[in-house]
Formats: structure tokens, C-alpha cells, sequence
């Protein structure tokens, strides 16, 4: 039996539902109903007396197990049931039943109407359950408008805060709580991120990040390393602005999603790659515990968040959980470059890149030794040498697709 299921996108106000003669009809002339507990109590007194109620809860499985007894259902959510919403989960989970959408507004365009504020420019992004990443992407994009869906992790709190460590001051925050409930409705106008912390906020809520002014902050392809907190102040703890371009250049970042930086020191590869690539999720590998900070320190002061640090023996670390790397850089190794390489292969994704820097012949022929001896195939080298230091080869690898 294919289920009909007729979605409802409503504000958290009753007399919304009351104005609209198409609601009540629905409403009156069907027995099964289901949608979250805040939508049961707002409908409770204008459902049928016999009407059936399913709850929206954790595990979804469930959920749909008690759709597919019923031919016809009613499901009520929030605003737009299309916009991180249950309809288009509806739509995921039942992709051959009929669907019929009856939306509203979602909060952020209530909050954009609100305010006056033309949202045609805007990048909307949920935090609900949700990473970080693309509110990271959309401030190292530089966006001029960003509305967020919150949730009580990624409050406007803490979303303050982390435009503040990461540099993005550039922004001020504008906040609506209970949209659509013209009892408890309230809107924040235009807060400077040091003012958030200190203001009481409601949840629900949602929140629209305007640009003030164009970023002006020095943004170069190529960080000059006088720009990074070095690991005891040794200049040659770092991979050189001119080998980071080429290093990047033969990883293809642009067409990755997963980078893995191994012996990330003072985090320069990872760092320069978030900022010219925020698409990119990237994982970075230390051993020594003191670089923790130094990537604190950096990502900070460059606007590069988002990078996950690993710290501890790479070769102890568990990440059959994470994505297969597109790409891995090998930046340090402490004398076990053969095993890095032979775990690296094993968890590479098809025709994964795979580079790393070789400062003499005995590291150069380990590296192609141990790269054919994990099944890699290798890549034309290329020899540089960047001021009075030594000549370097970047070596490159893959592996192949079957």
C-alpha cells in the first residue's frame, strides 16, 4: 500500500492555522495525524476526536513503520517542510509515495521579513544537528549575508564566539526567537559579537550574520611564514610558502573532500588548504603534543576553522571511522615513513593523491620503495630549491582505481 501523506509546514502560533480555511478542512475531514510534540500541543484542540497521533521521535525507523499501516496521513512540521525540514525526509525515505506540500515560511525568511532585509543574496545553512563546516565555509567565503539555523549546541552564543577566535569580526548578528508566535515573538537587531554572550535568547531561534564591511585581512595564496608561530621559533619547522603552492598544486585539493595532513607541526598545510579550499574537511595528524597549540594559534589568527586535530602516534590512530582521503600529505614521519605510507594505502580512496617532501636520496628512495611495495603507483617527481635551503623533491603518488 502506497501511503498519501499531505505536509504542512506551520508557524508556532495556532492562529495561523485558525486563519487558514484550507488547514481546517484538511484537518476535519482526516484521522491520522503525526508530527512533533510541539505541533500536538499547538493541534490537540482542533483534531477529531477519533484522530490517530504519531509522534516524530528518534528512531525515524519507527516511525515510518507505523506510516505504512495507514493509506492516508497528515504530517505537520515547521515553516518550509522542504527546508531542512520533515518533508524532504519524507520524500528521501518514501520516494514512490504522493506527496502533497502545504509550506509556510521558514524562520529565517520570517526573521529576513521582519527586518526588512532582502534574502536573495543569502546563504542559509542548519547548524541542528549539525557540524560546524559549512558556517565555517561561508565565513572563509566571505558571504555577505548568512542566516543559520540553531540548536542548543550552535546557539547564537557560541556561534559569537566562534567569529571572534577565528577572526571574522567583520559581521554583526541579528536573532529571532519564537518566529511566528506572536505572544513570545522577539527579534535582536544588529548585535556586535561581544554583545551576544550577555543577551538572554529563547529558543527557538535562528540567527542572520550581515556583513559590515568588505574582509580587507590579507588572504594570499602562499601564507608568508613570518605569519605563523613557529615550533620553537625553528624557521625550518615549516613547509615553505613556495612548496606549500606546488604541494597543494600536485594534491588536487580542488576536486577533494577529504585531506589528511600526517605531521602537521605548526599546521601550515592544513591551514593554507582550509582557506583556499573551505570545502575541504581535514583531518590533521601530530605526535608531539606542543603543536596542539601552535595549530590553536594559527588557525586563530589566519580564520582557518574547522580543521580536526589528531594528536598522539599516527600509527596508533584509529581511523577506520573516518572518510577515505582523497589526498594525503606526509609533512613528518619520525622514522616511519614505510608504515605511514603501507596505512595510508590501505585507506586511500581510489585514485587517491598521496605527497610528500624529500629533503635527501635516502628519504626519496624509502618513499618509492615503500609506495611500490603498498601497491601505489608513482607520479613524475618534481626538484625545487627555494633560497639558500636545500634542494627539495616532491614526490607523488595514487592509487589506482579497479
Amino acid at each position: 500500500m502506497r501511503t498519501q501523506f499531505t505536509v504542512i509546514g506551520i508557524p508556532d502560533s495556532i492562529n495561523y492555522i485558525l486563519r487558514s480555511q484550507d488547514i481546517l478542512d484538511i484537518i476535519k475531514e482526516n484521522t491520522f495525524f503525526s508530527g512533533g510534540k510541539r505541533h500536538y500541543e499547538l493541534l490537540k484542540p482542533l483534531l477529531p476526536e477519533d484522530a490517530v497521533w504519531i509522534e516524530i521521535t528518534p528512531p525515524l525507523d519507527n516511525v515510518f513503520q507505523q506510516y505504512d499501516y495507514y493509506e492516508k496521513i497528515v504530517v505537520f512540521a515547521s515553516g518550509d517542510p522542504l527546508f531542512y525540514g520533515f518533508g524532504s525526509t519524507i520524500l528521501k525515505r518514501r520516494p514512490d509515495a504522493d506527496v502533497f506540500m502545504l509550506p509556510s515560511f521558514n524562520s529565517l525568511q520570517l526573521l529576513s521579513h521582519y527586518l526588512q532585509l532582502s534574502y536573495e543574496d543569502m546563504i542559509m545553512i542548519s547548524l541542528t544537528g549539525r557540524p560546524w563546516h559549512e558556517l565555517d565555509r561561508a565565513l572563509i567565503e566571505n558571504r555577505s549575508k548568512i542566516g543559520i539555523l540553531t540548536d542548543h549546541v550552535h546557539t547564537p552564543a557560541a556561534i559569537a564566539m566562534r567569529l571572534l577566535k577565528y577572526n571574522f569580526t567583520q559581521y554583526k548578528m541579528y536573532i529571532g526567537e519564537h518566529l511566528g508566535n506572536p505572544e513570545k515573538q522577539r527579534v535582536s537587531r544588529s548585535l556586535a559579537l561581544s554583545e551576544v554572550e550577555e543577551h538572554p535568547i529563547d529558543s527557538p531561534n535562528c540567527v542572520i550574520l550581515e556583513r559590515m564591511y568588505n574582509d580587507n585581512i590579507y588572504r594570499p595564496l602562499g601564507i608568508p611564514d613570518k605569519m605563523f608561530e613557529l615550533l620553537d621559533g625553528r624557521e625550518r619547522m615549516i613547509t615553505k610558502a613556495p612548496i606549500r603552492i606546488l604541494d597543494m598544486s600536485a594534491l588536487m585539493l580542488p576536486m577533494c573532500n577529504h585531506f589528511w595532513d600526517i605531521g602537521f607541526c605548526t599546521g601550515s598545510i592544513s591551514i593554507e588548504a582550509k582557506r583556499q579550499y573551505p570545502h575541504l574537511h581535514i583531518h590533521a595528524f601530530e605526535i608531539r603534543k606542543e603543536c596542539w597549540q601552535l595549530m590553536e594559534n594559527n588557525s586563530s589568527r589566519l580564520g582557518a576553522p574547522g580543521i580536526d586535530v589528531h594528536i598522539g602516534d599516527f600509527m596508533e590512530e584509529e581511523v577506520s571511522a573516518l572518510p577515505a582521503p582523497d589526498a594525503v600529505f606526509i609533512g613528518g614521519h619520525g622514522g616511519k615513513l614505510k608504515e605511514i605510507i603501507n596505512k595510508v594505502a590501505r585507506y586511500l580512496a581510489p585514485d587517491g593523491l598521496l605527497v610528500f617532501n624529500s629533503v635527501s636520496e635516502e628519504s626519496e628512495k624509502l618513499f618509492i620503495d615503500s609506495v611500490l611495495e603498498a601497491g601505489l603507483k608513482l607520479d613524475d617527481p618534481l626538484h625545487i630549491t627555494v633560497g639558500d635551503y636545500n634542494p627539495i623533491v616532491i614526490l607523488k603518488a595514487f592509487k589506482e582505481a579497479k
